[in-house]
């Protein structure tokens, strides 16, 4: 992997497996990695745990933790507690209701917010092919718009050094993800992908199948499913 130029990179580190390898990516390349994490009202506040251990075992030079309670209104199954979170599988073509309206927005203003103020050169994030398939805010198109306006948005931007919103996975799969989390040393068994909110991943929700199936093909032992009581 060549070198990057810029010296500090704005991690916005879920606590999953995607958003640790991401981050994993730039401390490899040698970049000042500062972790941005956020509690939105999401029912697997659990991620935030995962979060702040992945961010101490990588090292990073500051993890911050931001709340944005955007549970103040739902429309999520992650957000509202009286929508079922889905384990049918991905269906192509329909957003299914895991989708948080305006969160992948957000997160970055304010990552953009965060790295300016701590002349950051990048922001990177860990949306991939698995994620576009189904949310529009993690669409390739999607990054392509937003850096346009990120930069016009900014001093930095204004004076020809923009932020980048880099996000070195946007083409893969889970599989490939979970090879290359191998390949830099990210401890798996510290990232969180259960969307079910409880104290133990469930093992059926679409997110865990998906992680148990890339996993499984990695032929890792640790998956969802066996972690259920």
């Amino acid at each position: 992997m060549s070198s990057m130029i810029h010296s500090t990179t704005i991690a916005l580190l879920s606590g999953g497996l995607d958003s640790a390898t991401a981050a994993a990516l730039a401390v490899e390349a040698g970049q000042k990695v500062i972790g941005l994490s956020f509690d939105y009202g999401q029912r697997h506040r659990k991620e935030l745990q995962a979060a702040d251990a992945l961010a101490a075992h990588m090292g990073l030079s500051e993890h911050h933790v931001i709340s944005v309670n955007l549970g103040s209104w739902g429309g999520s199954s992650l957000t509202d507690l009286t929508q079922t979170v889905p384990s049918e599988g991905v269906v192509d073509g329909v957003i299914p209701n895991t989708y948080v309206p305006g969160r992948n927005t957000v997160f970055i203003a304010i990552g953009l917010s965060l790295a300016e103020a701590r002349n950051a050169n990048q922001l990177v994030l860990g949306i991939n092919a698995m994620d576009y398939s189904g949310y529009p805010d993690c669409r390739p198109d999607y990054l392509r718009a937003y850096q346009s306006l990120a930069d016009l948005a900014n001093k930095a931007g204004r004076e020809g050094h923009g932020i980048k919103l880099w996000a070195p996975l946007i083409d893969w799969n889970k599989k490939q993800i979970v090879q290359e989390a191998l390949r830099l040393g990210v401890p798996i068994d510290k990232t969180w992908s259960c969307y079910s909110g409880g104290d133990h991943a469930c093992g059926i929700c679409d997110s865990c199948r998906i992680r148990d199936a890339a996993l499984s093909e990695a032929g890792r032992s640790d998956l969802c499913s066996k972690s259920t009581p």
